[in-house]
């Protein structure tokens, strides 16, 4: 099986994520397995990305249990659209989320951790569903709230199932071919780089907006994943992550 992640920009139009259920369908014929993870649709400004979101009312500045509350919801709305899209499509697939997903975090609101990772659902759901789809970026309490991973988290949440699941593949969809020379968005003639370590790579991710998250590249790197990152509008092969190199 194989683990697929769907960032913001992938998500952001009913044209882009046509592209997604491409993928998708690929990756089950190839694979057999796949276990989708979801980012919020749209980046800053869309109607339904997280900022946007968390800009409802100041209001949700006073309480940090209730803007995780909101935050989490891009990834819920994300999914629960991709998974409706993928069964009109013919992929028949199972949504899963909350306490069932098996991610229990600490009660650090807004940037929680993890500290306890249970597969045992999705192990058996896997026996009936070739796809699984899953909102990214968050977790569950022992108390059963939602807590979210901090910026980026559902970059760790797919490295996290990647790692607990019997997959050895991390797909991670962007807008950009791959990991670049530069930045292809402000730079010009920057070229593709088809494979790195992971040595390489952890000094390629900027702090600020890294390709992947920093912290999930970490986890990654420790369970000994390989991760391919592509352009989600193209079938292009991108750039592969290989561990030992």
């Amino acid at each position: 099986m194989i683990i697929q992640k769907f960032g913001g920009i992938a998500m952001q139009s009913k044209e882009s994520r046509v592209h997604c259920l491409h993928h998708i369908n690929r990756a089950i014929q190839e694979h057999g397995k796949t276990v989708v993870i979801v980012s919020a649709i749209g980046r800053k400004g869309d109607p339904y990305a997280t900022d946007t979101l968390l800009n409802i009312t100041e209001a949700l500045q006073e309480t940090a249990k209730a803007r995780d509350l909101v935050a989490a919801c891009g990834e819920l709305m994300a999914a629960a659209v991709l998974s409706s899209e993928l069964k009109e499509f013919g992929i028949d697939n199972l949504l899963v989320y909350g306490p069932k997903l098996g991610i229990t975090t600490t009660e650090h609101f807004g940037d929680a951790e993890i500290i306890d990772i249970n597969c045992e659902n999705l192990l058996y759901d896997l026996k009936d569903f070739d796809c699984i789809v899953v909102p990214g970026f968050q977790g569950t309490t022992l108390q059963g709230e939602i807590a979210t991973l901090g910026r980026g988290g559902s970059d760790l949440t797919a490295a996290v199932l990647g790692a607990h699941l019997p997959s050895s593949i991390v797909e991670y969809y962007k807008d950009v071919p791959g990991v670049m020379t530069g930045d292809p968005h402000i730079e010009k003639d920057v070229k593709l780089i088809e494979s790195l370590s992971y040595g390489e790579f952890l000094k390629l991710l900027n702090n600020t907006h890294p390709i992947v998250q920093i912290k999930a590249a970490e986890l990654a790197r420790k369970h000994q994943l390989t991760l391919h990152i592509r352009n989600v509008f193209s079938n292009e092969r991108g750039t592969i992550v290989y561990p030992n190199v």
